[in-house]
Order: C-alpha cells, then structure tokens, then sequence
C-alpha cells in the first residue's frame, strides 16, 4: 500500500509539472513530456553469496519542443518535488527555445495531439525486500550461483500540449544467473533467467533443478562436433535470440528502404513456415501501449500469422512519409511485446523428435550475416548437448552458425513446443528495461553450423 501511494504521489508531482510547463509555451510552440521512472531493488551475487545490494528510485523527465517544423530534445533528472523539479524543467524549456531555431526543419515532424488518455496500473506479487535473498538462495545452497536480481515497480508516463496523458506502472522481477561447475576440461556454466509479475517458489525451484541437472551433465567430456546441418533443437531462451532478429525486422521504414530481412517475404519472393505466428501483444502489461509521442497502439495485432506478413509496425513518420496509416508504433519501429504461438512438441517427446542432434539452451552474439538475405550468425554457449537416439550423450564445444531465417523459419522448421516461457530484457543501463518476449521452444532440421 506504502508504495502505490507513492505512485500517486509521482503522478500528481509529474502531472503538475507537465500543466507548469505547458502553460509557459508560446504561441506555436508544442511540447510533449515522458517520463521513465522506477522504485528497483537490485542485489547481485558471486558464488552464491550477496556481492552488492540496495534500492533505486530513479526517474528521468524527457521534454521535446516543436516549433516551425523544428523540433529539439533535453532530459533532466525527475525527483518527485516540484520545487526542484519545475525548475529544472523551465531552465530545459528555455535551452530548448535557443536549440530548436538551429535545427533544419524536418518535413515529416508529426505535431502532438489528444487521442484520448489513458491509466493503467499492473499489481503484482513480489518478493518482499527482506525475504528476497534467503528465497532466491536457498535453493541453490553449495553451488557456485552467479546472478543478478531486480524487482519493483517501473513507470512510463507521457502528457502534451494538446491535452493527451498516459500513466503506466508495472510490477516485475528476474533472477538472471549462470551455474558453473570445475570439469577436467575447464570451467562449465548453465545459464537460466526466471521472471514474471508473481514470484511462486515452486517455479523458481523447479527452474533451478533444471539447471542443476544439465549442471550434472556439463561434467562428462566435451564432444566435438564437425561443422555441417543438424537436427537441432532451441530451448525458448535460444530460440527468443532468434525469433528477436524477426521482431525487429517488421518495421514500415525499413521495408520501404530496403533494407529488412523480411523484404523476401513482403515481395514473395521466399516463404516461412505455415507453424509460425508472431503477434503483438500488449494484454500482459508488461509495457506501455503508448509511444513517446502519446500514440497509443492496437492491445493485439497480428504481425505474421501462418507464415504470412499481415501487418508492418507504422510510426507517424513513416505513415507520413510512404503514405501509410499508424498503427502507434515506436519511431524505431520494432516490436515491443511480442510473443509467438505455441506449437504442438510436448516437453516430454523434445529429445525423442530430435532423435540425434545438437540440443541448444543458449546462443551467443548473434548477429546478421546477410541482413537482407534474412542470415544471421552467432555462436553456441551455456548447456550445449550433443544427442543421439533421444538421449544426451555430450556437452559440445562451441560452434558457429550462420543460417538464414527463411530456412530454420521455414521449410526446415519442424515443431514449436506446446509451452512457452517469457524471456524478460534484463537490461540496465541508465535505466530498468521493460518487456521481453514470449517465445516457444523450437526444433528445426539442417540447421548449418560453420565451424
């Protein structure tokens, strides 16, 4: 109660900020204000032992002045007392005023306007600060545990000069780790991340056993595996990787320029797989519907269904530009929540369908290849298994890959699991990341290792 108290202290402080600011504008001039802010506990640890802990309450006011086609930003720190926040804003108010008659007019600025506010509050279950630790500890007692845990409540607030206002908060957490375990070949890890909105012990636990057990099979030999096309299966953390590089390349701009990897897709030229569906969706709370310029987009929008480009992700620039619609989009234009359906591969019969092949918990610095040929590149790490007839045999040694999406998403595209697990973005630099995606496990053929 404590801290959503506070939270409507913050929204009032920074709404009175927004009326303060709007009411010092002159004639011509449009103002939008965001603000990101968060109430974070943060502890880390090494080998299973508290290394740093505390408490963060952050927040930033962004503000961007429009004038004549000509638009500048400043940012200030946000503390919730108006008599220091408001004069931090006018002073950016009037650095901007000298800023924004430099800037070249951009012809395709789009000006604030009220399409209607919004408020939307997510209450979760959290750990309590104090009982944070033991819990997370406890069950990985004796093994050398290095992770990260945040928790709390994050906020994204925006108001303009046409009267729109949005206030969003969530709360959220993730235990992001690594396991490592001393071996006759070197030092092994497995990597794993629990997160969500509600802690519940019995699934932390059951991650954590998981973990413990691919940490026992860690211990035998390494196997080498030649570089050629596997059977292959990505856990949802490996195929989040992969399935993100989709997500981000759905976007207007970036189509009409040429220079998506789904360019192949929209000119059908090349094909994906009926099994995949990508949507975004907006229902789970874990990020604002709302831009940074207020817009708010659809709760649920089909991107790909079946394997089929339905909808590109539209900012007002890019539907000012190409003559497009907006479908409130970020300027960046990726994806912000988006989740993949869930397939029919129960978790039972994963290593049966794989058969023999290579079973993959992680990959590592991915990266395009051939962007607008859909290739990506990247690297095995953490839990690597090679398997033959439904059975671990191996840990392996890194490899290389580089595939193109329009196979592994495609014609070779087998099985989605029938569960998915939500892969949070554990991001923090400056600042507490939102979102993540919601990703099935996934089993492909001939997927091609280099090396």
């Amino acid at each position: 109660m404590i801290r959503h108290l506070e939270e409507k202290t913050l929204e009032h402080a920074f709404y009175q900020l927004a009326d303060r600011l709007i009411d010092r504008l002159h004639d011509g001039e449009h103002l939008t204000i965001n603000l990101d802010s968060e109430r974070s506990q943060f502890t880390r640890f090494n080998n299973a032992k508290v290394r740093q802990s505390g408490v963060v309450a952050d927040g930033n006011v962004t503000i961007s002045l429009i004038l004549n086609q000509r638009e500048a930003f400043a940012e200030f720190p946000f503390t919730g007392v108006q008599e220091i926040d408001i004069i931090s804003a006018i002073e950016n108010l009037e650095y901007l005023r000298l800023e924004v008659a430099q800037i070249p007019e951009n012809p395709y600025l789009v000006l604030p306007e009220n399409q209607g506010s919004s408020r939307e509050v997510y209450q979760g279950d959290l750990l309590a600060p104090e009982e944070a630790i033991a819990s997370i500890l406890n069950p990985v007692n004796g093994i050398d545990f290095t992770g990260f845990y945040a928790s709390g409540s994050i906020i994204r607030a925006n108001a303009n000069s046409a009267g729109q206002r949005h206030w969003f908060a969530t709360d959220s957490f993730f235990v992001d780790y690594s396991m490592f375990v001393q071996t006759s070949s070197g030092e092994k890890a497995v990597k794993g991340i629990y997160a969500g909105k509600e802690w519940q012990d019995s699934a932390y636990r059951l991650q954590i056993d998981r973990s413990k057990q691919q940490l026992i099979a860690l211990q035998r030999p390494s196997q080498t595996v030649e570089r050629g096309q596997y059977r292959t299966y990505f856990a949802p953390a490996a195929a989040a990787d992969l399935l993100s590089f989709l997500a981000g390349s759905v976007g207007e701009s970036s189509l009409q320029q040429g220079s998506s990897a789904l360019l192949k897709l929209k000119n059908q030229e090349r094909r994906l797989s009926p099994l995949l569906s990508l949507n975004e969706n907006f229902t789970y709370g874990n990020v604002p519907r709302f831009n940074s310029l207020g817009e708010v987009a659809p709760e649920d929008l089909s991107v790909i269904t079946n394997g089929e480009l339905i909808n590109t992700l539209v900012s007002s620039r890019s539907a000012k530009e190409y003559g497009k619609e907006s479908n409130g989009a970020s300027g960046s234009e990726s994806m912000r929540s988006p989740e993949v359906a869930a397939g029919n591969l129960a978790e039972n019969d994963i290593l049966k369908q794989l058969d023999t092949g290579l079973y993959l918990s992680n990959l590592h610095y991915l990266n395009w290849s051939d962007r607008t040929g859909g290739r990506i590149t990247g690297m095995t790490r953490y839990a690597c298994f090679w398997v033959e007839n439904g059975e671990f045999v191996a840990p392996i040694t890194n490899l290389r890959f580089d595939d193109s999406l329009y196979d592994f998403f495609g014609d070779n595209l087998i099985a989605f699991t029938n569960f998915r697990e939500f892969i949070a973005d554990t991001g923090t630099y400056e600042k507490r990341s939102l979102g993540g995606i919601l990703a099935p496990g996934m089993l492909a053929k001939d997927f091609t290792f280099t090396l």
